[in-house]
């Protein structure tokens, strides 16, 4: 799996403490901004709340083959993408010069015949990720087969199956420490991805915790 630029996936214990810290009211605004607009939804083909993701029918996106592809030309992608919530696409803008707020690594999570794409697209400032999507080359097209977009959340690639992060927060909740969080692995099978494990890690709120997991496994 490769990166593009700056925008490389990140470790995953990185990406978990980055979220927690940098979760704010502003982003889960946006999330409800989506529901009021009449967007997809943040639960909409996500992996909260069901098993099975479906893949989706959508309308493909032409693009060149993996290894052409820049930022500019993902981050058009998702814009022109019907399936993603308004509110996100609309929100996709640059937040200095031509940088937009979006990570993007290549890897191989489907099983096609090019290189997948995983995209997390983030706030700018506080890089809370607010929609996460997986792209799979069919009939020299992209096509969107996964999407969620309940932030804060962050989607990578681990070990040829994708994986899901999203942190939980309770009613008094510090902005900085979530009372859990999800971890949702899923492999894909012929046409769709499947939900295989999946571990809630529970938080101490306590004055002083660093948020470390006490780890629940289901």
């Amino acid at each position: 799996m490769r990166g593009l630029g700056t925008g490389a996936i990140r470790p995953r214990e990185a990406v978990k403490a980055a979220i927690a810290a940098i979760a704010t009211i502003a982003a889960l605004g946006l999330f409800v901004s989506a529901c009021a607009t009449g967007g997809t939804g943040a639960r909409d083909e996500g992996p909260a709340g069901s098993n099975t993701v479906v893949s989706h029918s959508a309308t493909p996106s032409a693009s060149p083959s993996p290894r052409d592809l820049t930022r500019m030309d993902v981050v058009q992608m998702v814009k022109d993408d019907p399936t993603i919530a308004k509110s996100v696409r609309d929100g996709l803008k640059p937040c200095v010069a031509d940088e937009y707020p979006v990570d993007v690594s290549f890897g191989d999570v489907t099983g096609g015949t090019a290189n997948d794409i995983v995209v997390n697209v983030m706030t700018c400032g506080d890089a809370v990720g607010v929609g996460s999507y997986v792209y799979r080359m069919k009939d020299h097209k992209y096509q969107n087969v996964f999407k969620a977009e309940e932030p804060p959340v962050y989607a990578e690639i681990d070990r040829g199956e994708l994986v899901v992060t999203q942190q939980m927060y309770e009613k008094g909740d510090p902005v900085s420490y979530p009372s859990s969080e999800e971890v949702i692995t899923y492999r894909w099978s012929t046409t769709r991805f499947t939900e295989v494990s999946s571990t809630h890690n529970e938080y101490s709120n306590a004055v002083g915790n660093s948020g470390t997991a006490a780890p629940n496994g289901n």
